[in-house]
């Protein structure tokens, strides 16, 4: 929620192409608009959005953090990340959410990360989501496969941004348009 501003209502339905969609009022935590919202559909890169403030909720910024194997074998990893090598977690933070394909471990495996951003996601409302790994790849388990709902991106969202304790590290980090370390 911004302060100063005012919620702002959709006078007519707007014709739109995406599948599925939401408009959040942060403020009210009301849904102004839904189209689908509540389908489970893949993530994909917004996935990084809840392993971003988990791992800044999880960890100091200025920890190091050492890289694990999976991390670095990870498909299409941009930053060249090597196994074994310590990085500060901000600079992790800031090349997982710049980069397309990069991610954090606090916990040192993905199921361990996963079950953190479960626990998130629940405790912040998010019931239509599923997270199997922190990098937002499709991934299938025994109990479902990798997914959310445009409404609980918008809870997600808004719950990073505005109501997270760490929610100004994490404005600081996702608004960042170079970074380099």
């Amino acid at each position: 929620c911004l302060p100063g501003k005012e919620a702002v209502s959709a006078v007519n339905e707007p014709q739109l192409h995406a599948v599925s969609a939401a408009l959040y009022d942060a403020c009210d935590e009301t849904f102004i608009y839904g189209k689908n919202m509540r389908d489970s559909m893949a993530n994909a890169s917004t996935t990084k959005l809840l392993t971003c403030i988990v791992a800044l909720e999880r960890a100091d910024i200025n920890d190091m953090v050492t890289v694990s194997q999976n991390a670095a074998s990870q498909p299409a990893v941009k930053l060249g990340l090597a196994a074994g090598k310590s990085y500060r977690m901000k600079d992790l933070l800031y090349g997982m959410m710049l980069e397309s394909e990069v991610y954090v471990m606090v916990v040192g495996e993905t199921e361990g990360f996963a079950k953190l951003m479960n626990e998130k996601a629940n405790e912040i409302g998010c019931l239509g989501t599923y997270f199997i790994t922190p990098n937002g790849l499709d991934a299938e388990d025994d109990v479902s496969f990798h997914h959310s709902t445009a409404g609980d991106l918008c809870v997600i969202m808004s719950y990073c941004a505005w109501k997270s304790p760490k929610s100004a590290q994490f404005l600081e980090i996702t608004q960042t348009m170079q970074y380099t370390f």
